[in-house]
């Protein structure tokens, strides 16, 4: 398990998206103070408790993050230098809607160096039935700021939406690709319970692709990507290079460390008793009074059994090229990994099983979980 990172959650946004199932909630009038100040006093309050070293990442999610100025940016950023220290050359992220990218400039100046733009689609139409405020030349326009204060550049598109066809996507991949972007992040369209897609769903008025158009849209997505020197090096991601890689994302997928900060934030923490996960309070209000309360934002927190923490570290590692470690897997399960299993779904194409590694194939990744499953049964 190595790597160590800092994930800090705003959840404010200006409206929220039909397809949005994370803690997010209307901005509205909002005080931002109450909540940065709540933020500080929780990083101070991990720092307190666990055993710390400077971090690699730092990554500023949501909700819309880029709703903050560089002024308020800074303050975050200064708060973990100083109480964790940051390592030369870290990675840090700010997740940013395109319509702030006025802001960019700012934010790049308080240190920010790498910008992940939700720009989702390049379709006007599309981006008005997402709920999106942008046109599509304004996602342009925002990657093109980004790319001036020399920051690191990634795009997020959704796609195989209700409509869209597979020349349309490709279209539409092409022209984003060609743009001064080094990682995209592009994820199929997926109708999340609670959601106002969800219930679009069961009106009868949005459609979602079925599996085979589905598998369709993933193949014809991996080709493009693949042509356009944007190779997948995990199911949704894909770079130009190994240095684009999100190196915060790896922390997640490859058994890293991290402190989940703000309202319904993750984390995992090694500590004497084990791999610790954590979950913060998810209502502002609720986080910032426990922060007040008990100088941390937990809601709970818990040891995981040495099968979960095998279990997710198999999934996770799945997910990209470099694979799941099959020592490390069985280590925490206290068992083996079903040869016979692994024969097989080598035999079928879905995987391959060397140098210690479990790897999938694009047939593979299609149906990850479904192997991560089979796998981890006994």
């Amino acid at each position: 398990m190595s790597g160590f990172g800092v994930y800090i959650h705003w959840p404010y946004c200006a409206a929220i998206c039909p397809y949005c199932d994370f803690n997010v909630y209307r901005a509205k009038d909002r005080d931002p103070e109450p909540l940065l100040e709540a933020l500080i006093a929780d990083l101070e309050g991990h720092a307190a408790r666990f055993p710390t070293s400077p971090a690699q990442t730092l990554f500023l999610g949501g909700g819309t993050p880029s709703l903050l100025n560089g002024r308020q940016i800074g303050r975050l950023l200064a708060a973990v230098e100083r109480i964790l220290g940051l390592t030369p050359g870290a990675e840090i992220t700010l997740e940013a809607n395109p319509e702030d990218r006025s802001r960019f400039a700012e934010q790049a100046a308080a240190g920010i160096n790498r910008f992940s733009i939700g720009a989702q689609a390049l379709d006007d139409a599309a981006l008005k039935a997402l709920g999106r405020f942008h046109a599509s030349a304004e996602a342009e326009a925002a990657v093109e700021a980004a790319a001036r204060t020399g920051g690191r550049v990634s795009l997020d598109l959704i796609y195989a939406r209700h409509g869209q066809s597979l020349s349309d996507w490709d279209k539409e991949l092409r022209r984003a690709l060609s743009w001064p972007v080094e990682h995209a992040s592009l994820y199929q369209l997926t109708v999340k319970a609670g959601t106002a897609f969800a219930r679009a769903q069961a009106r009868g008025v949005l459609a979602a692709p079925g599996p085979e158009l589905a598998s369709a849209f993933y193949e014809a997505t991996l080709m493009t990507t693949q042509a356009l020197g944007f190779p997948a090096y995990e199911v949704s991601n894909h770079a130009r290079n190994r240095a684009a890689w999100s190196a915060h994302n790896l922390l997640y997928w490859t058994g890293g460390q991290w402190l989940g900060l703000g309202p319904g934030a993750h984390g995992r923490l090694l500590t004497p008793k084990g791999l610790i996960a954590t979950e913060a309070h998810a209502r502002p209000e609720a986080y910032i009074r426990a922060v007040r309360e008990t100088g941390i934002g937990w809601d709970q927190s818990y040891c995981l059994t040495g099968e979960e923490a095998g279990d997710e570290r198999l999934l996770m590692g799945l997910r990209t090229v470099l694979g799941a470690p099959i020592a490390d897997i069985e280590a925490f399960w206290g068992r083996p990994m079903r040869r016979d299993r692994l024969a097989l779904l080598q035999s079928e194409g879905f995987l391959t099983a060397e140098d210690g590694f479990v790897r999938l194939t694009a047939k593979g990744l299609i149906v990850a979980d479904r192997i991560a499953l089979e796998l981890s049964t006994p």
